[in-house]
């Protein structure tokens, strides 16, 4: 993922000191680029101290973002004084950006509150906000109401508004692919298409038996299939899996790579339970698996909704995501559980991760067809979970989020799995239950739920249940 770029916007108020503004300008941009940020912002020879406190300075404002359209993930409102509000508004309005907002004031000193030192703030903050509410531009905090650009409160706010920032533009024109038919016993992953689409994300189809019909025609000694088993080896361990079975994996792992960059996709669902295993004689976890690694989620049975939750929390942690069932309780205690699948987990998640075949789809189709599983257990850390639902009959996009750990309490089992702790877990299971939501979930190893919350409840509108948060 490349920096993202801020709109700086350094509010000012023509009777509070100027110096103040020059000062506050040089303090933000230098934490911005520690941070790793790049900004668009007014220069001090364009406006007293690159600030803005009358509607022309507005409009220079507004022109210079309209510039820079392309590259503006989001905007950063600063108050070093109280500012103008209204020329604020008007600058972010006249822009023409549909992009997240920030807004943070910087703090009095009690020692300071002198005329030449006096910033009012504070106060300035509600009423920047307050016009923002009624231009009807949407609009993030800081969890101070006033802070230094130094401290590490406000750092942590940057990195959360960062990750908002990712959200919303990576969901902007986001391509899935679906490769195959829904499998007829998952119900479960039913969603709209025209409910995604009015989002901006299209879902691109392809029939099950193109991919496997590409595969069938690539040649092992081909150039794309030495590559692709070559990167497979590198991969994971894949001692006493079948030669034969490898290069299918191979050969069906560059048929798919080839369709997602022909079609510009950035992520994928595809059918697994049990076409791909009873017509082509592997599975296709390995291929999911590196694809997931490798920023480009994969999702199981056609799950869309599934896989675009999986790119949100990538977008949030730049970081890859995975898609799993909830799945078994974990002995009597209430706040555990066990999450597993076959798996096509991504390799950074695993602990001594290795391929091998599916248990259970073996014993019905046969061990020599469901080779390509990548097993591990999940390392133990801190984690971010998410859900993403279409609720056809009332039209919207629903969404929960939260965090959790994953923890090293005992556990013997096959496949990729991990024992999670998630307070309130049963209230999280009965909301998840009641409100109808699929058996999968997308987990990614970050702490990011409060970005997925505000990013797609805030600026998406979409109706997002933050487990283990009161909204405010």
């Amino acid at each position: 993922m490349g920096k993202t770029v801020l709109g700086v916007i350094v509010g000012n108020r023509d009777f509070f000191p100027d110096s103040l503004c020059v000062e506050g300008r040089d303090l933000i941009l230098r934490v911005l680029a520690e941070e790793g940020f790049e900004s668009v912002c007014l220069a001090p020879e364009m406006t007293k101290g690159g600030s803005i406190e009358t509607y022309q300075d507005a409009l220079l404002c507004a022109e210079l973002f309209r510039k820079n359209a392309d590259r503006i993930d989001g905007i950063l409102v600063t108050l070093p004084n109280f500012g103008d509000e209204k020329a604020i508004a008007e600058a972010i309005r006249r822009s023409g950006l549909q992009v997240p907002v920030l807004v943070h004031a910087f703090p009095d000193e009690g020692s300071e509150l002198t005329v030449s030192r006096r910033r009012d703030s504070f106060c300035g903050k509600i009423s920047v906000c307050n016009n923002l509410m009624q231009y009807g531009i949407p609009y993030s905090l800081t969890d101070e109401h006033t802070c230094d650009p130094s401290a590490a409160s406000f750092r942590r706010d940057l990195r959360r508004f960062g990750a908002v920032c990712r959200i919303v533009k990576g969901l902007e024109g986001l391509r899935i692919g679906a490769i195959g038919a829904r499998p007829a016993a998952f119900n479960t992953v039913r969603c709209s298409e025209k409910l995604l689409e009015r989002y901006g994300i299209t879902v691109q189809t392809v029939d099950l038996s193109e991919i496997i019909g590409k595969a069938e025609r690539l040649r092992d000694d081909e150039a794309v299939v030495r590559e692709k088993l070559q990167a497979i080896q590198s991969y994971v361990p894949t001692q006493g899996v079948p030669e034969a079975s490898l290069k299918k994996i191979a050969r069906l792992g560059a048929a798919i790579d080839t369709w997602m960059q022909e079609n510009d996709l950035q992520a994928s669902a595809i059918q697994c339970w049990n076409a791909l295993e009873g017509l082509f004689g592997v599975v296709p976890c390995t291929a999911m698996s590196m694809m997931s690694n490798n920023l480009l989620p994969s999702a199981c049975e056609v799950d869309v909704a599934g896989a675009l939750a999986m790119v949100i929390l990538q977008l949030a942690s730049g970081q890859p995501s995975a898609l799993v069932d909830w799945n078994n309780n974990y002995q009597s205690e209430p706040d555990k559980c066990v999450i597993f699948h076959c798996s096509n987990l991504p390799r950074e998640m695993l602990q001594a991760p290795k391929m091998e075949y599916a248990p259970i789809l073996a014993s019905t189709l046969g061990q020599q067809n469901t080779y390509g599983t990548i097993s591990g257990r999940i390392r133990p850390g801190r984690f971010t979970f998410a859900r993403v639902s279409t609720d056809d009959l009332n039209g919207v996009i629903r969404a929960y989020t939260g965090e959790g750990e994953i923890s090293d309490a005992p556990l013997a089992t096959f496949g990729g799995y991990g024992v999670v702790h998630v307070p309130d877990l049963q209230r999280l299971l009965q909301y998840i239950c009641r409100q109808g939501f699929e058996h999968h979930v997308a987990i990614n190893l970050s702490e990011s739920a409060r970005a997925v919350a505000e990013a797609l409840e805030l600026y998406l509108g979409w109706e997002v249940y933050h487990h283990g948060e009161c909204a405010v």
